[in-house]
């Protein structure tokens, strides 16, 4: 998984800004509860009054509060109060942050103590009416400790305090004739609007955030694709047998789409989840210490409970696309074979396969979700019953003065952030495994070397004076990768230009192996093959393959029209050049007589024509490539007697001066070649003409008898 990461380097740019706006979609999300709880606690509970300090005050007040303040606090009130009326005073707009933390302790404590000189809980013994003259007598020292010590005997909270002056100051407002219940509204709207552009911002974010992590991760899952695709089309067949087809695909399509699913949840929800867990605790505190033990316990519940869970399915998830692999294997097989299928009656037999193949994915994947369907009800215990213990633990604070309504609501909305965020990264960490296997896969094919390879500094064949299309094999002997026995032994031959060399032999023989041999599908394991005198392994792929035209022993046509079929190798051929391909490939007459001509379409394997037009079609491809070596792998099976005989007449017509090289299991296709090489057990039998070695050569004259009448043989 690791090795995958610099895909994701072209997309740094965009990641930080994702993640810039998941931070701020996080940080805005925090700030909700904490306007939620000044709502509440503020403006329901303190009719709007944000702290101590009034707006407005009556001269009376004024003097009454100025009897609990030092020379330090009645300094700053004067510097921020002045006449508005002759019986009244207003606060100053600019008054600076440092003296209204001043003003809103010195009211704070002034207004508590006034609230006891008037309801007589503040003994200074004199009559209900000398109470003021009497402080007014007293020094500054003496009026402080007075009010020290009842503060103490008190013992009120933080927030009954903070009821309290809210009290006076709407008592001192409705004196004033001011209207505190549209004071109250106000404070209200005002907090509600910053809730709802926090709300929009929190959207916005999300959005922003959301669309900037799929294309991150749309764009890192289309560039790993590409590569791997690129890879796999620079595969030999060694590394196509040794990953095989289905599992090429699966890694292809299934293992890079479950990358690109936790791509996008590493940049919304791993990023967006800590922030919010951490700021969560962070703000949770801030709002009561005392409840902490109540995170701690639903976490240490929460981890429990998921690591119970997490256990068990974990492994589950790591054998997931093993069996999505053979899945796809038993599909491909089922549909690629179907008519053999349907031929043999063996239709049962396959059902049967992909119904074990099917069932034991369908088995994982059920126990997977059935054991993580058990998370949503243990989240919903969890989270209720943390709700019901913050309830309880706030109440017993709240009737005790040290918390505030507004703040227990809050802080169960952030305690609720806390478990949530914790349960996303589990789910994060649940699904790491599967994408960290998948990654795996993937970066196995990236990181896979071919056993093909092109030379540092390859020879150009067209220079070479070996002779253009001249195919040379040097005491080659071949034997497949993992096999104990050599498919070819000490083969040696050269096919020349303008000739035609043939290769016939039992199945099993080793004739397709030497026509994979000489476009380097494979490498020689001794000897040498040569072509145009330069060894194919010291030449360019590209450049090799350049210079042959080849027909597969397995014709396969692409979708598209069948003269995009016959362009494949010559893109930028004419019409007159297709045409002149398929009339060679006697493929002219059946592409006429259908409804579009060329520009018939093919379907998906060319299953909409017979097999003998398939394999005229695939011939027609070849020759319309300028090439001088073609080869023919078996590529006359499917034609009949005529076509066949029309065919070689086509071609020693129109190829002229060519390479030919053909592998045929009919003696009549090869009867007349310049050169026919016999092949048993893969070692040559017998090389010759036909009439050589029909009296030199047994295994020949034996295949010959078998296919001619002797009036044929001559």
């Amino acid at each position: 998984m690791k090795k995958l990461i610099k895909y994701l380097k072209p997309y740094a740019l965009l990641a930080v800004l994702c993640v810039s706006l998941v931070f701020l979609q996080a940080m805005c999300e925090l700030k909700l509860p904490d306007h939620m709880s000044d709502m509440v606690n503020i403006g329901v509970q303190r009719y709007g009054i944000k702290d101590a300090v009034p707006e407005r005050l009556s001269a009376w007040t004024l003097g009454r509060l100025r009897l609990f303040m030092n020379a330090e606090e009645t300094a700053a009130l004067e510097r921020n109060y002045s006449a508005d009326t002759a019986d009244t005073f207003k606060l100053s707009a600019d008054m600076g942050s440092e003296d209204r933390e001043t003003l809103n302790a010195a009211f704070t404590k002034a207004f508590a103590a006034v609230s006891a000189v008037d309801s007589g809980e503040l003994d200074l013994g004199v009559t209900c009416n000398a109470e003021y003259a009497a402080l007014e007598m007293m020094s500054e020292s003496e009026r402080e400790t007075l009010l020290r010590s009842y503060m103490e005997a008190a013992d009120m909270g933080e927030s009954v305090t903070g009821q309290l002056v809210a009290m006076a100051i709407r008592a001192e407002y409705e004196r004033l004739g001011m209207d505190v219940g549209a004071y109250q509204l106000a404070y209200i709207k005002r907090t509600g609007v910053k809730m709802l552009g926090v709300a929009l911002l929190v959207c916005a974010a999300g959005i922003g955030a959301g669309y900037l992590g799929s294309r991150i991760a749309a764009g890192f899952s289309r560039d790993l694709r590409r590569d791997v695709f690129k890879k796999v089309i620079g595969f030999s067949s060694n590394e196509i047998n040794r990953f095989s087809t289905a599992s090429l695909i699966t890694r292809t399509t299934n293992d890079i789409q479950q990358m690109q699913v936790v791509v996008t949840m590493l940049f919304r929800i791993a990023m967006f989840a800590p922030i919010m867990g951490v700021g969560g605790v962070i703000y949770a505190l801030r709002k009561s210490v005392s409840m902490s033990w109540i995170l701690v316990l639903a976490l240490i519940v929460l981890i429990g409970m998921l690591a119970v869970i997490f256990s068990v399915a974990t492994p589950r998830f790591k054998i997931m696309q093993k069996l999505v692999d053979r899945l796809n294997l038993v599909t491909r097989e089922n549909l690629s074979g179907i008519m053999v299928s349907r031929a043999y009656n063996t239709q049962e037999f396959e059902m049967q396969r992909f119904d074990r193949a099917n069932a034991e994915l369908t088995q994982n994947s059920l126990f997977i979700n059935r054991v993580m369907a058990l998370m949503n009800p243990v989240m919903t215990i969890v989270m209720n019953g943390l709700t019901l213990i913050i309830i309880w633990a706030g109440s017993h604070q709240i009737a005790r003065s040290s918390m505030q309504i507004g703040d227990m609501m809050a802080y169960m909305q952030y305690a609720m952030h806390v478990v949530m965020s914790f349960l996303f990264v589990s789910m994060i960490f649940i699904m790491l495994p599967r994408a960290a296997v998948s990654g795996d896969r993937v970066a196995e094919i990236l990181t896979s070397e071919s056993a093909i390879r092109d030379p540092e500094t390859p020879r150009d064949m067209r220079r070479e004076n070996g002779g253009i299309g001249t195919v040379e094999f040097r005491n080659v002997s071949f034997k497949y990768p993992d096999a104990e026995e050599y498919a070819l032994k000490d083969i040696s031959f050269t096919a020349k230009a303008g000739e035609t060399t043939a290769f016939i032999g039992s199945t099993g023989s080793g004739k397709s192996t030497v026509m994979n041999l000489i476009p380097r599908f494979y490498d020689v394991t001794e000897g040498a093959v040569l072509v145009n005198g330069v060894d194919v392994r010291e030449a360019a792929q590209r450049e090799l393959r350049e210079q042959i035209a080849y027909v597969p022993q397995k014709n396969v046509l692409f979708t598209g029209t069948i003269e995009e079929n016959i362009k494949l190798g010559a893109p930028n051929a004419g019409r007159a050049q297709v045409e002149r391909a398929a009339e060679i490939a006697q493929a002219k007459d059946f592409i006429t007589g259908k409804e579009h001509g060329y520009e018939e379409y093919i379907s998906q394997g060319g299953t909409n024509v017979s097999g003998g037009q398939r394999q005229r079609l695939a011939i027609a491809r070849a020759l319309a490539v300028d090439a001088p070596i073609y080869l023919f792998d078996d590529s006359f099976s499917a034609l009949d007697f005529k076509t066949d005989a029309a065919l070689r007449k086509a071609l020693a017509k129109n190829m002229e001066g060519r390479t030919i090289i053909i592998v045929a299991q009919r003696i009549g296709t090869i009867k007349n070649a310049e050169q026919i090489i016999v092949l048993d057990e893969g070692r040559i039998a017998g090389k010759g003409t036909h009439d050589e070695l029909m009296r030199s050569c047994s295994v020949y004259r034996e295949i010959a008898k078998s296919q001619l009448r002797e009036e044929e043989l001559a």
